[in-house]
């Protein structure tokens, strides 16, 4: 583990079992990959469901760019009650914090995100659309017909690229995502990606935005392993993944609303972190409709908007310091579980006084034992003749009801 801070047992979020979730899609070759085939959605205002479709990890090389969804969620996902999120919002929704979103891009054309997208190099074209459903679990502010938010909707978003249009990633592009982000002055750095490669050049980028007091949010795990990486017998790697692995990242895994990872999900790597990543409802990269999909990497968007959520509730604190706040707060689990609320709303141990040398006491003179004596003499004296009144008044009525007198002579005799 990265960070090593005491936990504070906080039980604020509920997990509730449903049933799972369908197990993740393993790339194979260069075609079209979701992240999770199409769920139902519970609609909070109606009794059947919604639809939706799954969101894209790459894209073919023919493939045309990920479209509008028609579909919208009109209730709220599963993942905000379980951050409680209707709490965590009370308190805090990130305003004036700026959040980097290093990943295809982000259309800065969604109504969710209208007007708080600032797009660098080319990165407000979202073909692939996974950057901009990060960046709405992030921050997309709340829309008529919908109750799907963002963590921190009043955030602001800088998109930058760490894949190609297909949503290829290197470790090139991250690295210098993550710098230039840094050097824009963003708080907190989201990374949509889990590399098997560029150790070097992503710790040295991590390095650059923490001496910035930027925190790097990355996924300890890959959404999907293409079909190359798997090994002899069809096993899946095990990490390290960069850039989660370089020391200051937040490491973050995912789970679902039955509170484990989906069954074929690829292995984590060390996450110092788990948040709600199966099932997550979110924005597309056009339109008002809204996209499902599965993976650590999404789970690592939820956090970096709870990341948001206390740099802007909490602006004295570094970088490292809200890390060790979102992991203090976490919900006891074998890897701690995300809580915002508990974040925002757990008061903080006061510091430790610095040890000095203690002064000396100065403690009064011993009185005269004399008086205290003879006041005790006189108290204990005055007591024992209470109690021998007490007696008397008990045992005098009883023997004469009993027809009995003093030295044992009977009435009579």
């Amino acid at each position: 583990m990265k960070y090593r801070y005491a936990c504070l047992v906080v039980a604020v979020a509920a997990f509730m079992p449903v049933t799972g979730v369908p197990a993740h899609a393993v790339q194979g070759g260069r075609s079209v990959v979701p992240a999770a085939v199409p769920a139902a959605v519970p609609a909070a205002d109606d009794p059947g469901t919604t639809r939706l479709p799954p969101l894209p990890v790459r894209l073919g090389e023919d493939s045309p760019c990920t479209g509008a969804s028609e579909a919208t969620a009109t209730g709220a996902a599963w993942s905000q009650t379980a951050l409680g999120l209707s709490w965590a919002q009370r308190i805090s929704r990130g305003a004036g914090v700026t959040v980097a979103v290093v990943d295809t891009g982000v259309s800065s054309g969604v109504p969710s995100l209208s007007g708080r997208v600032t797009a660098l190099d080319g990165a407000g074209e979202d073909c692939v659309g996974h950057g901009t459903f990060a960046a709405g679990l992030i921050a997309a502010a709340p829309q008529k017909g919908s109750g799907v938010t963002g963590i921190a909707p009043e955030a602001e978003i800088v998109a930058l690229r760490g894949a190609d249009d297909r949503g290829v990633p290197s470790a090139e592009r991250v690295a210098l995502g993550i710098r230039t982000a840094a050097d824009r002055g963003a708080q907190v750095i989201y990374v949509g990606h889990a590399l098997r490669t560029g150790k070097a050049e992503l710790t040295a980028a991590v390095a650059h935005a923490t001496r910035r007091d930027a925190l790097v949010v990355a996924p300890a795990a890959p959404d999907a392993v293409p079909r190359e990486e798997l090994g002899p017998d069809g096993e899946m790697p095990e990490g390290p993944y960069w850039p989660a692995a370089a020391p200051g990242v937040l490491a973050v895994v995912d789970f679902g609303r039955n509170g484990v990872r989906q069954e074929k999900a690829p292995p984590a790597y060390e996450p110092d972190l788990s948040a709600p990543g199966s099932s997550m409802v979110s924005v597309g990269p056009r339109g008002s409709g809204h996209y499902i999909g599965s993976g650590a990497s999404l789970a690592a968007a939820g956090t970096a908007g709870a990341a948001a959520l206390v740099r802007a509730y909490r602006p004295e604190m570094t970088a490292a310091e809200v890390a060790g706040r979102l992991l203090a707060t976490s919900y006891p689990s074998d890897t701690p579980r995300l809580d915002p609320y508990a974040a925002l709303s757990v008061v903080p141990e006061e510091a430790e006084a610095t040890p000095g040398r203690p002064e000396p006491a100065h403690l009064p003179e011993a009185a005269d034992p004399g008086p205290r004596n003879r006041a005790l003499a006189i108290a204990g004296g005055g007591l024992a003749v209470v109690l021998l009144v007490g007696a008397m008044a008990a045992v005098l009525p009883r023997g004469r009801a009993r027809n009995w007198l003093p030295g044992g002579s009977a009435r009579g005799q």
